[in-house]
């Protein structure tokens, strides 16, 4: 769903489960290694691929071009590219929740491989295979440098997570986010500018308040557990221009509690600061701010006006 425009004051657009979107398909992706056992009962290894998004599969030997093939491509799949050591499958759009492809590819010594193709899951963990290299021999000189450089590169990944946090733990934006989660809003320089509160439905009941402020914006959304049947937890948080990846800007987030329970009530704090409004030299655009759900669907899409900043 998508606005044509995003309107002054501050307009929002809450989104309940029912209507709710899917994340971009490209929010994370992966080069994985892959060590298949020999066992002759060895299941099939799922690939995870997303539309327009191509996937390689590298394997150690020579692959036997007759004898590897993608079942029931034909309309969801490009024209899979089979030869040297290499499969590349590339989807045309997102496979639905039910496609599940098979996947077989033969080596030219006979070697053989099984795998399912299918679509991401949607939970915290899912991801889309970039590359994946496929290894037999767990022991062999490459497997082991492949294995190598994943270690590596999580552990690149998780020091710069852990910098990213402790720059976050000492910014004036996330402490203006914290205040305001807790509802300390008079110990912040916002003003509150509008209150909208959404329809109240089955799942969730849901309010947001728009604060202006000294080159800076907040949203503050009040999330209310009604009848969701289980504890409601955030998936993921994005402020872009025109609800696309490619125009993704930074935000502090807060929350005054990591889980919402039947019942129970909780706050999400986002602030902005101007340079995330800016699109060249001193022109600020509208944003919009989405908030998905731990099963990966849209629960509220906040429109940011640029005029809640003050000068």
């Amino acid at each position: 769903m998508r606005t044509s425009k995003i309107t002054t004051y501050g307009l929002l657009l809450v989104l309940v489960a029912s209507m709710a979107l899917a994340r971009d398909s490209d929010d994370k992706t992966m080069i994985r290694t892959l060590k298949v056992s020999s066992h002759p009962n060895q299941k099939a290894h799922p690939i995870y691929v997303a539309g327009q998004v191509v996937t390689a599969l590298r394997f150690e030997k020579e692959i036997d071009e007759a004898k590897t093939s993608l079942l029931a491509w034909q309309g969801r799949f490009e024209r899979p590219l089979i030869g040297s050591k290499k499969v590349v499958l590339e989807p045309l759009r997102d496979l639905d929740e039910d496609d599940v492809l098979p996947l077989h590819v033969t080596l030219v010594d006979g070697t053989e491989f099984a795998f399912l193709v299918k679509r991401p899951s949607r939970e915290k963990w899912g991801w889309i295979d970039h590359q994946v290299n496929v290894f037999k021999d767990p022991d062999s000189y490459n497997a082991v440098l492949s294995s190598l450089y994943d270690s590596l590169k999580r552990e690149r990944e998780l020091r710069e997570e852990n910098e990213r946090f402790q720059k976050e733990e000492n910014s004036v934006d996330h402490a203006y986010a914290t205040l305001l989660a807790n509802g300390q809003v008079k110990k912040t320089p916002f003003r509150r500018k509008r209150r909208w509160r959404g329809n109240t439905n089955e799942d969730m009941d849901v309010w947001v308040d728009l604060y202006e402020g000294p080159g800076k914006a907040a949203v503050v959304v009040h999330l209310k557990n009604t009848y969701y049947g289980k504890p409601w937890t955030l998936d993921g948080a994005y402020l872009t221009r025109d609800f696309t990846s490619y125009t993704t800007r930074p935000f502090a987030l807060r929350m005054d509690r990591p889980v919402i329970v039947p019942g129970q009530s909780g706050n999400i704090a986002v602030v902005v600061d101007k340079s995330a409004f800016q699109t060249d030299g001193t022109q600020l655009a509208d944003l919009v701010l989405q908030l998905f759900r731990e099963d990966g669907l849209l629960q509220v899409a906040v429109a940011v006006d640029h005029t809640l900043i003050r000068q």
